[in-house]
């Protein structure tokens, strides 16, 4: 058994790995065969999570009856497209690449967004790069957003948003996400295949995803495990090394964006331990400790995982039939 972060000599996070590939591909395979279906699309970013779940899709089901999909766009990472040539050729899957620029422009993705960026930086255009970034949380304020644009000269603003102009930020960008789900459901219908969701148990509990967009799947085989252990897993599957190695990002925005930059208040190991910790009923006082930072900004992150939970469950829910 591989043991995650440690706590007082016990760990919260410890899983036995070969026994959760065991259990997580035995319960694959019997979804496929519920849902009456013959294999399994993944779409593979180059990261940890969808490089797990595509691992895992192979040990339930071999690598013949497995489709990757590398879907890429303009402002995507080429490092990240890398990556994901390289698992897919460790594992053998057959996969197919498209770019989804030309869709996402017909959608109107790039000019949406730039417009709305515009209203706050004017100047913003051509060259220019952008990202948001979260702020308030941990300092015991409500979360709001910053925008951060690089010009072709190298110059930064930073931009406090309002409602307005961050929710149309996001909902143009949300036509990345909610393209790639179609291009994945037209081949798993095409096979008559189960679509893959690569959400890890941060991402699914803190509702950081697109309701129909990353967040729409036939199975999410890796929902239930923190990114401690997703990466314990990768380690312990052989998963390329680059992969285990590789910071978590969104490759949503066309500057470099760290996950903890747009949306969770602490990195990965931090929030897993602090997740596991709130879910076993351990108290602010023990979380203090755990991370070695005092009882105020303890219950600050816990508050923080609150209100996320709150803010998002709608994220969750599937559509309200209304009684006759």
């Amino acid at each position: 058994m591989e043991l995650a972060q440690k706590e007082n000599g016990v760990s919260l996070l410890a899983i036995d790995y070969d026994l959760a590939i065991d259990d997580i591909s035995r319960q694959f395979k019997e979804t496929v065969v519920r849902f009456r279906r013959r294999g399994a699309v993944v779409a593979v970013s180059g990261g940890v999570d969808s490089a797990v779940c595509c691992a895992l899709a192979v040990r339930a089901l071999g690598p013949q009856r497995v489709l990757a999909l590398l879907l890429p766009e303009r402002e995507s990472s080429g490092a990240s497209e890398r990556l994901a040539r390289e698992l897919v050729e460790m594992l053998g899957v057959p996969y197919e690449r498209k770019d989804i620029t030309d869709t996402l422009e017909a959608l109107g993705c790039y000019d949406r967004r730039d417009s709305a960026i515009r209203s706050v930086v004017p100047e913003y255009g051509h060259g220019w790069r952008n990202k948001l970034v979260i702020a308030g949380g941990l300092s015991g304020q409500f979360n709001h957003f910053y925008l951060i644009v690089v010009g072709p000269d190298g110059r930064r603003v930073e931009q406090r948003l309002g409602l307005k102009e961050y929710l149309e930020i996001v909902a143009a960008t949300n036509f990345k996400q909610r393209t790639r789900k179609n291009v994945e459901y037209f081949h798993a219908d095409r096979l008559n295949y189960v679509v893959v969701g690569t959400p890890n148990k941060l991402e699914y509990d803190q509702g950081f995803f697109v309701k129909n967009g990353d967040g729409a799947a036939d199975i999410k085989p890796i929902a239930h495990l923190y990114k401690t252990q997703v990466y314990g897993l990768a380690r312990h599957m052989g998963l390329p090394h680059d992969i285990i190695e590789s910071t978590p990002t969104s490759d949503t925005y066309s500057l470099p964006q760290e996950q903890e930059d747009f949306y969770f208040a602490l990195p990965y190991p931090q929030l897993d331990i602090a997740l596991a910790f709130l879910e076993a009923g351990r108290n602010t006082t023990e979380l203090a400790a755990a991370l070695d930072i005092d009882e105020l900004s303890a219950r600050r992150i816990y508050a923080d995982i609150a209100a996320k939970r709150r803010t998002t469950r709608y994220l969750h829910e599937a559509p309200v039939l209304i009684k006759g």
